[in-house]
């Protein structure tokens, strides 16, 4: 009897992770599809991570074919023209994607002009955005809302670019 309780308790177990499972890639798909609206380059093509760092974290986008140029371009420009944005406290994409209880959203918004840099770097493959701050608060603002970017995006690790920037000078 005990052992019946306890694959009963098993199967349970199983079939709820499944279904969260389900309910995960489809919360994913809606999200690619939302983005496709927001950003020029192909969600499909390209590959999106956000690692945090000591003073904040760096969000890059890659392309997954090395070769596909206009895609590179595409990322570079919409990287740019948003780290742009993000420095005149401009989070309306992030906004549209996620909403405006997106975890460190509100205090990212208040924050003043030079709180916070935004300084946009392009890759061979792509491009990123630093975001780095001084002030805890922000740290901490960036940290909860570079966790619910993984959490929503799928927790993407971009390969070669996951943990060169977790020193302390970041």
């Amino acid at each position: 009897m005990k052992n019946c309780f306890l694959l009963i308790g098993l199967l349970l177990v199983n079939v709820t992770a499944q279904a969260g499972d389900e309910q995960s890639a489809i919360k994913l798909d809606e999200l690619k599809q939302n983005m496709q609206k927001v950003v020029p380059y192909s969600v499909e093509l390209t590959l999106q991570g956000f690692s945090k760092t000591v003073h904040g974290g760096v969000q890059h986008v890659v392309v997954k074919s090395v070769d596909d140029a206009s895609q590179i371009a595409l990322i570079q420009g919409y990287l740019l023209k948003l780290a742009g944005r993000l420095r005149k406290g401009d989070f309306s994409d992030a906004e549209r994607l996620h909403g405006k209880n997106m975890a460190g959203l509100a205090q990212l918004k208040m924050a003043k002009t030079d709180d916070i840099r935004f300084v946009y770097k392009a890759l061979e493959n792509g491009g990123q955005i630093h975001y780095s701050t001084e002030y805890p608060q922000f740290v901490a603002a960036l940290h909860g809302w570079f966790d619910a970017q993984n959490s929503e995006h799928g927790n993407i690790t971009i390969p070669g670019h996951g943990h060169h920037h977790s020193s302390p000078a970041n």
